[in-house]
């Protein structure tokens, strides 16, 4: 009998597909009018971005649902903010060793020395940051039904969370309501599965979209730049996040980041943390072991609050702007770095190119000019993409460590090598056309 394909195998194909062919046309079909008006603003556009839409869509309700569970499942406030504290000081945590590795590597290499700068490079003017007083304040939504509609992630939690405890204290109401969260939770994780059936079809015209706009050629310039954060961000993937796996999580990262991998595409493919929200959980209830009390909880702030990959950019970026415009940093400027990167991840949706909105408030906090990103516009939807799949792996550790601790994690599902893998979707026809037959 031929096993059939898994469906990371098959988007892991269809995006080396997009990337091939979106790099053919940046090469040599960059000035065809036709090619680019209907195939790459028009088809691989439309699909592309309707896809993300698909996957954004599952985000609001699946959290609903899956963070009432969690809460209800977990049954005891005191531990909910005991799982609380530990996952928000990890990913705090997980930020600092991010900023401070990126800082030491690009202080080693020294990216930007005898960088020339481009006359027209690309002006950036930078969205204000909103003061972190306002940040924390606009965690209470002082309209519910508004942060669902907007997806405002933090109100979002902030209310669910709220929500689910005010179902523990009232006794049979709540239980019943827990049943129906349950039933829906599991709905909407089979929702998941039909959207991720035709993942590899959105992911082939993202990444076809993104090279054949991009290509390979803006990264030559940049080389520098572009080495040191991808480097940075290996180190922190395969380096960091594995030693705190094994040692904490007491978990095999070779094992980890192979069941991670259809989470890594959709976040490489989308450059969106909240977009992947989904495809995270399924992935490390399923995938993991992880109990849904604990990952629902965990994944959706770690999408919000976790920012490892944007904090080693941020880092990166410091230091290459510093050399270029010939800018000597002392101690103190790379202490502030650090500290406003962790602020700046607190407060930072988990959506494509917000990143550069906070790197401008961090310039200004160390005094480099705002305009210097205008240099590394180009490679960032690059980058993005890359650091987005760091953030989600962050999110998954986080999540492991604190199931360990909690003791909420089942090691014969992580160590199964078929547990959660998903083929293909069977839709109820195919079981009447049999029984019809």
């Amino acid at each position: 009998m031929i096993k059939k394909m898994s469906i990371s195998t098959k988007i892991l194909i269809a995006m080396g597909i997009g990337l091939i062919l979106g790099s053919l046309i940046n090469v040599f079909f960059s000035e065809v009018a036709w090619v680019q008006s209907y195939l790459v603003n028009g088809l691989f556009y439309v699909v592309g971005a309707a896809f993300v839409n698909a996957l954004k869509m599952l985000v609001v309700p699946l959290v609903t649902f899956s963070l009432i569970c969690g809460v209800c499942g977990i049954g005891d406030v005191s531990v909910l903010g005991r799982i609380g504290v530990k996952a928000f000081g990890l990913y705090i945590l997980t930020t600092a060793m991010a900023i401070t590795l990126a800082l030491l590597i690009a202080i080693i290499v020294a990216p930007g020395k005898g960088f020339e700068r481009v006359a027209n490079a690309s002006t950036f003017t930078p969205t204000p940051a909103p003061p972190l007083t306002d940040v924390f304040i606009n965690i209470v939504p002082s309209n519910p039904i508004n942060a669902f509609a907007e997806g405002n992630m933090l109100q979002i939690i902030f209310f669910v969370i709220l929500f689910a405890i005010a179902m523990l204290m009232c006794g049979e109401i709540g239980r019943e309501l827990n049943q129906l969260a349950e039933k829906l939770n599991e709905v909407m994780m089979k929702v998941v599965t039909l959207v991720m059936d035709v993942a590899p079809i959105g992911v082939f015209f993202l990444m076809a979209k993104t090279f054949s706009e991009q290509g390979f050629g803006l990264i030559v310039p940049m080389i520098g730049y572009f080495s040191v954060v991808i480097v940075a961000l290996l180190i922190h993937a395969f380096g960091t996040l594995s030693l705190l796996l094994a040692v904490f999580a007491k978990l095999n990262p070779l094992i980890f980041i192979k069941k991670m991998r259809s989470a890594h595409i959709f976040a490489f493919s989308t450059a969106s943390s909240n977009a992947t929200i989904p495809i995270t959980l399924q992935a490390v209830e399923q995938r993991l072991g992880v109990n849904n009390a604990t990952a629902a909880f965990t994944v959706p702030l770690g999408a919000t609050v976790n920012m490892d990959g944007t904090a080693i950019m941020q880092g990166v970026a410091t230091v290459f702007i510093a050399n270029v415009y010939g800018i000597d940093l002392g101690p103190g400027e790379y202490a502030t770095v650090v500290g406003m990167s962790i602020l700046a991840s607190i407060g930072t949706a988990g959506v494509p190119g917000v990143g550069l909105i906070m790197l401008a408030m961090v310039f200004n906090q160390v005094g480099l000019p705002v305009e210097g990103i205008g240099l590394i516009l180009g490679v960032d939807r690059l980058l993005d993409m890359v650091r987005t799949a760091v953030n989600v792996t962050g999110d998954a550790t986080v999540t492991c460590i604190v199931a360990r601790g909690e003791n909420e994690i089942d090691d014969a599902i992580f160590n199964d090598p078929e547990a959660g893998v998903i083929t293909e979707v069977e839709l109820p026809h195919k079981h009447i056309a049999e029984n019809s037959g």
